[in-house]
């Protein structure tokens, strides 16, 4: 022991190590810094996530630098130069609103395919109902069962879908499962081993332990589409969990909403979740369209709808700004459902603006969440929005994590993704739009009754400080990577 100290204390001694070494190591830090700052700086991001890399990247390079490869990125350019834009396919006609409505004229010139007609789209207003048509659209499936989730339950519910998943693969239909590398971490792998074994196809979303992929760890596959015989598809905010769905009534399970479409836009669903699969499983994308019928749906209604996919495999942010449009054009009123709540500065004063010239704006999130840490971070924009006029209502006791908007009454937004940054921003999405009337009724009754069973934000007591406290800054932040 007595020698290793001898050599330990003559090594740091010698010249390398106490005097040209850390120059070095100084030298490195700066380089890695400079580098990562460079592409930092390249990218489009918000002010608030710009200023907190560029605080970790200067002043602790040797932590900031790989947090950031692995966390800071936020579009994959090789990606979505690779992926091909959503366009109709020779048999979906656009349908007129493309160019009547302004914000579908945004959403498509954003990157989003034109909205298209001849569709048929059914609302899912409970996790009953939810689980039961999903439970029943894999049983009576005749050829394809495409599923995608953020969040796949190692419980009752995910152990039965698995179960039922690999029974129809046993018996000649084409499963594929995909799931997301981190919401799936538990179940990604033996969990789904009878589908596997049954014949059926399941594959994780950019895995994130251990590091398989080159890509930013921090950018998740957060789209919830299923679709039956490339005929029928579901997308919404529910993932494949007790908490979001089962056979019977569950007093915890979370509120929610989802959609079921019929017609030509299952196609453009399809494409998604294709290009996705593609992506994720190393197939070529073009031989996995030649399983796409030739013919797109044959027209099931009347229901204009515009599906819109965003996130880092999108050169823009369609989502986004299609969003920002449906909020400034609006003349009469704003309604919002989300469970999560962070919006950018333009988002925020676009509402405060609206508020202010007389718009019913309302806005509905959870009176407490399962993030503490976005609950505290939403305070700031919630106490700007109230003192400016916004209707802020707390819904509970419980959780809804429906993602919801709609506009004027005419136009309905649902899908995947919250009303925070890391939606917007970050995440791989897909939103549906609605143009049609009976759509908008549709949701703008569940709306109400979510009005029914929330409570406005209490006023702040007289004499409170409006000042954000140190928590609430730091929660801030800390919001694109919540």
């Amino acid at each position: 022991m007595e020698t290793l100290r001898q050599y330990y204390d003559a090594l740091l001694e010698h010249p390398f190590i106490n005097g040209v070494l850390p120059h070095l190591l100084t030298v490195v830090g700066f380089l890695l810094a400079f580098f990562a700052i460079a592409r930092l700086m390249s990218q489009r991001k918000q002010p608030g996530n710009t200023f907190a890399w560029l605080f970790a990247i200067a002043f602790v390079p040797y932590v900031g630098v790989p947090l950031y490869l692995m966390f800071g990125g936020r579009k994959l350019r090789k990606l979505a130069e690779k992926k091909a834009r959503l366009y109709p396919t020779p048999t979906i006609t656009p349908f007129a609103t493309a160019e009547q409505n302004f914000a579908a004229r945004v959403f498509t010139r954003s990157g989003a395919c034109p909205p298209v007609g001849g569709n048929r789209v059914s609302f899912l207003t409970s996790g009953e109902e939810s689980f039961e048509r999903l439970e029943h659209s894999i049983r009576h499936a005749q050829h394809s069962i495409h599923l995608m989730t953020f969040i796949l339950g190692r419980d009752a519910v995910g152990r039965r879908l698995v179960k039922l998943l690999a029974q129809r693969a046993r018996e000649g239909v084409k499963v594929r499962l995909l799931l997301d590398g981190l919401g799936c971490f538990l179940t990604s792998g033996g969990f789904c081993d009878p589908i596997r074994q049954a014949g059926g196809e399941v594959v994780k979303f950019m895995p994130v332990m251990p590091l398989q992929s080159p890509h930013s760890a921090n950018l998740r596959n957060h789209r919830k589409i299923a679709i039956f015989d490339h005929r029928v598809a579901a997308l919404g905010g529910r993932n494949l969990a007790v908490e979001y769905m089962g056979p019977t009534p569950l007093k915890r399970r979370w509120r929610d909403l989802g959609g079921v479409v019929e017609g030509p836009a299952v196609r453009l669903l399809d494409e998604i979740f294709l290009s996705d699969w593609a992506f994720a499983s190393g197939q070529p994308l073009a031989e996995l369209q030649k399983e796409l019928p030739a013919e797109a749906p044959a027209a099931a209604g009347d229901s204009e709808v515009q599906i819109v996919a965003s996130g880092p495999d999108v050169a823009g942010d369609p989502l986004y700004e299609g969003i920002l449009s449906l909020v400034q054009q609006a003349e009469r009123s704003v309604w919002i459902v989300t469970p999560y709540f962070i919006p950018d500065e333009v988002l925020f004063r676009s509402l405060l603006v609206q508020a202010r010239a007389g718009v019913d704006i309302r806005l509905v999130v959870p009176a407490k969440s399962n993030h503490p840490v976005t609950d505290l971070a939403r305070r700031y924009y919630l106490r700007g929005l109230q003192a400016a006029g916004v209707k802020v209502l707390f819904y509970g006791p419980g959780m809804n994590h429906a993602k919801m908007l709609l506009v004027d009454g005419q136009t309905g937004l649902f899908g995947s993704a919250n009303m925070d940054l890391r939606s917007l921003f970050l995440n791989f999405e897909v939103g549906a739009i609605t143009y049609s009337p009976a759509d908008a009724e549709a949701i703008g009754r569940w709306m109400k009754d979510i009005f029914a069973h929330a409570k406005p934000m209490p006023e702040p007591r007289p004499g409170r400080r409006l000042i954000p406290t140190i928590a609430e800054e730091i929660a801030r932040l800390l919001a694109p990577l919540l």
